[in-house]
């Protein structure tokens, strides 16, 4: 792997390689781009099957993290880490910890969260070495599960999508499609039915299909089936690269909103769903609210606020769609050109010493000792 090429060619700022044998800790920690705050991103630990696969999925991820913060006006870049090794077998406070530590050299470059593989526990360990973190247990004074946030952002974009498509933010007598019932899926069948639309649901796990029809009488339908039932919203909640080659062509829905990760197997893809005038929502636009809840933790959590700055969703979808009509390119081109757009608006002003540039982390980890 040629991996400078691969830094000047996205224009990653820089990757750290963290090891500590005593531990077992092999971690790697990738800051795609600072131009409007340090880098936020999850924490991944899976059992990659090569040191390049894992750091070509960080530099994957930490990228997407940069999109994601400036399209949903947070102030903060896009950063991501992973350790490598089997998060069932191979955890321990001390792994974690020595993680923490790697953390806190950067001075506040990297901000670390729960992520695949990874817990609010092990996070609370993180949190011991390093004032880097968020995403920890409301008891050591975090924000808890973000689910609930993550599911009310896409309902919020799933409104901006509406309106754009039928001339009205309700959803009342809206049928969704929903694919996969796990945390924020089920959270936002809660908020759907709360809104008075028509529930089709499927999901690998009966009891929490079952579970859906008796708490909203939601209507089951197979996994394979959920992608060509008639519906007026598709919210694919679960697995990525939803659409693809052999699902195009079953699509019978107006809308793609869901709280899935790269939704779109390809870019081309979303250029066929624009073709058939399908209108989508871009996943990390979306599906942002989880990011915005644990963001707030940075300024001393705030529910109230959080959920204010979720609710904007409904702004960010809404500026895709402007920006999609503007230049006349499909809605998932049009998310990056939001996100760049900001990024190079910040990144041209004057540059001026103010200090310490992350001066905010600074005081609260005092505050913390």
């Amino acid at each position: 792997m040629q991996i400078f090429e691969k830094l000047e060619e996205y224009r990653y700022e820089q990757v750290v390689f963290c090891h500590d044998k005593a531990t077992g800790l092999k971690a790697i920690i990738v800051i795609h781009n600072t131009t409007l705050g340090p880098a936020l991103g999850g924490c991944r630990m899976y059992p990659y099957a090569s040191e390049e696969e894992a750091v070509v999925d960080c530099l994957r991820l930490a990228r997407g993290m940069t999109y994601k913060a400036a399209a949903s006006g947070l102030n903060l870049g896009g950063g991501k880490s992973v350790i490598i090794g089997d998060p069932e077998r191979d955890k321990s406070e001390a792994l974690f910890r020595s993680f923490g530590r790697y953390i806190e050299t950067l001075g506040g470059r990297y901000i670390t969260a729960e992520d695949v593989g990874t817990s609010t526990e092990d996070m609370a360990n993180i949190q011991v070495e390093t004032s880097y973190v968020v995403g920890v247990d409301k008891t050591y004074g975090g924000s808890g599960d973000p689910s609930p946030f993550t599911a009310l952002g896409v309902l919020q974009g799933m409104r901006a999508c509406v309106e754009e498509v039928f001339g009205t933010t309700s959803l009342e007598g809206r049928t969704v499609a929903v694919q996969g019932l796990g945390h924020v899926g089920y959270h936002l069948c809660r908020l759907l039915d709360e809104e008075g639309a028509n529930l089709i649901v499927t999901d690998v796990r009966k009891d929490r299909v079952e579970q859906a029809i008796r708490e909203f009488g939601a209507k089951p339908v197979a996994p394979e089936e959920i992608v060509s039932v008639p519906c007026d919203v598709f919210a694919p909640c679960a697995l990525g690269a939803v659409v693809n080659d052999e699902s195009l062509p079953k699509l019978r829905c107006q809308i793609i909103a869901g709280s899935a990760n790269n939704v779109l197997l390809e870019p081309r893809h979303g250029e066929e769903l624009s073709r058939r005038g399908i209108l989508y929502a871009p996943d990390y636009v979306i599906n942002a609210g989880g990011l915005i809840n644990v963001a707030d933790e940075l300024e001393g959590y705030n529910a109230q606020r959080a959920t204010s700055r979720v609710m904007r969703i409904y702004d960010a979808v809404k500026g895709v769609i402007a920006i999609s009509k503007r230049d006349r390119v499909p809605t998932h081109v049009a998310a990056d050109t939001l996100a760049l757009e900001r990024i190079e608006s910040i990144a041209g002003m004057v540059r001026l010493h103010t200090g310490h540039p992350y001066g905010h982390l600074q005081r609260r980890s005092r505050e913390r000792l």
